[in-house]
């Protein structure tokens, strides 16, 4: 199972049965990702820079909610959260994603905006490879991030939704959350391939190219 990071929440997740995009990017945020196609597409929300489906190709199932999906072998569960830590009353609803990929559980939080709750924590359940916003302002920033690996205590965390040079939003950077992890000197990788054998033993940071 291969993970490729597009910039923002964006990423292409290729197993042996399916290809998911997620969150997928619009041109005018600033990167420029080729037109991927995909089997499946996942929405954590309907913010324009969450939802651009149509720079999707193929024909893609989507997937924009809380609930339970089997779509071409691939195990998708949505579980209700919010985008602020106000119960949703600033910035409305937020659905995590966690995914079964070539025996892989990935859990993708979107635009997550609080901590989890112990039943949020219960329902998602063991995490391998957790798709974690850090760059706060519209979500959880570097120490609530920090915060959540130790809730879900997953064996890889991939950082997400962070100022870069391609970026032209206002978000915090990834190095404020590795300083808060520890884990300052990371060298970013094209991908990430990963099998149940090959995830680490304990969490590891894994920084990814766009």
């Amino acid at each position: 199972m291969d993970i490729n990071w597009f910039g923002h929440s964006c990423f292409r997740i290729r197993g042996k049965q399916a290809v998911i995009i997620t969150d997928p990017i619009p041109p005018d945020l600033g990167y420029s990702p080729d037109k991927p196609t995909a089997d499946i597409v996942t929405v954590s929300h309907q913010h324009p820079s969450h939802a651009y489906v149509k720079g999707v190709g193929g024909e893609p199932k989507l997937v924009t909610g809380p609930g339970e999906y089997e779509i071409s072998g691939v195990l998708i569960i949505g579980i209700p959260t919010f985008h602020d830590a106000v119960g949703g009353k600033e910035k409305g609803k937020n659905t995590v994603f966690l995914m079964e990929v070539d025996g892989v559980a990935i859990c993708h939080l979107g635009d997550l905006g609080h901590v989890l709750t112990t039943e949020q924590v219960e329902e998602i359940g063991d995490v391998d490879v957790l798709l974690l916003p850090v760059g706060g302002i519209s979500t959880i920033d570097a120490p609530m991030a920090a915060e959540v690996i130790r809730q879900l205590e997953p064996e890889v965390v991939v950082p997400m939704h962070y100022k870069t040079p391609a970026l032209k939003r206002e978000l915090g950077t990834v190095e404020k959350f590795l300083k808060e992890m520890g884990t300052e000197q990371i060298a970013t990788q094209p991908k990430l391939s990963l099998t149940p054998s090959s995830l680490p033993v304990s969490t590891q940071v894994f920084l990814l190219d766009y």
